[in-house]
């Protein structure tokens, strides 16, 4: 008898753990299941949309990367020059005396650039101005005479915009005109009809040639002007025009 009582000494405290035990395991999962691992999150799938739209921008980026390194090269190779050839013709309205009105002059012009500099250069220029003069009723029966003008003047141009397709420049020249004024063919004084006196005056030019490029090498330029004289010590200040024709670019800066 004494022996049971020992044996339910030992083992009741251990029926009771494991009660214990399996009441907190129970509490833990109701169902009685063992409680599955939850699988890897898995990364969203790309939107096939979102996908073509955005290599659709890096296409356009790279486009437009390419275009503007052609754009840079086209531009160094047009403008890296060294000499600049133009000629062509022009227009002008001109004083050809004192008590006169202003008439309509045709002209001819021509000169080579010098870029020494990237955008600075050396211009010298050549003119010619052609026109009949509208003078007073005069004793001699002289009508409209016909006059000339030639300029030779150098000076510098810079270039203020350089663009794939156009360029524009500023230019300042200074130097001598020539005045040819006789009345009539057998060099009558056209002094004696309100004419200036023949001779060689002082002159200076300002201009805007704008340059349309044809090609690294060749331009259309289109430059309208004002143009100072001083022909008979008079300074004719209001000499405005333009002038138009084609520019060659040759050499290496």
């Amino acid at each position: 008898m004494h022996h049971s009582k020992r044996f339910g000494c030992q083992v009741y405290p251990l029926l009771f753990l494991i009660i214990f035990a399996v009441s907190g395991l129970w509490a833990q999962n109701p169902s009685g299941n063992p409680t599955p691992a939850s699988p890897p999150a898995q990364a969203q799938p790309e939107n096939p949309q979102e996908n073509q739209i955005r290599l659709a921008q890096e296409a356009q980026a790279r486009i437009r990367a390419r275009r503007r390194e052609r754009t840079q090269r086209v531009v160094e190779d047009t403008y890296s020059h060294k000499f600049e050839v133009y000629g062509g013709g022009g227009y002008t309205r001109f004083r050809p005396g004192g008590p006169l009105q202003h008439i309509n002059e045709s002209a001819w012009n021509g000169g080579v650039t010098g870029y020494f500099w990237p955008r600075l250069g050396i211009t010298v220029d050549l003119r010619g101005y052609y026109g009949n003069a509208f003078v007073t009723p005069n004793p001699f029966n002289i009508f409209k005479p016909s006059i000339s003008e030639y300029t030779f003047m150098a000076g510098p141009q810079y270039r203020l915009v350089r663009r794939e397709h156009w360029a524009i420049s500023a230019q300042v020249l200074a130097g001598a005109a020539k005045g040819n004024f006789n009345g009539n063919g057998a060099q009558f004084p056209g002094t004696l009809i309100g004419l200036w006196s023949n001779g060689s005056y002082l002159s200076a030019a300002a201009g805007v040639p704008v340059d349309y490029n044809l090609g690294p090498g060749l331009a259309v330029r289109l430059q309208p002007g004002y143009m100072l004289t001083t022909f008979g010590g008079t300074p004719q200040v209001k000499n405005l025009g333009f002038t138009a024709g084609l520019v060659y670019r040759f050499g290496r800066q």
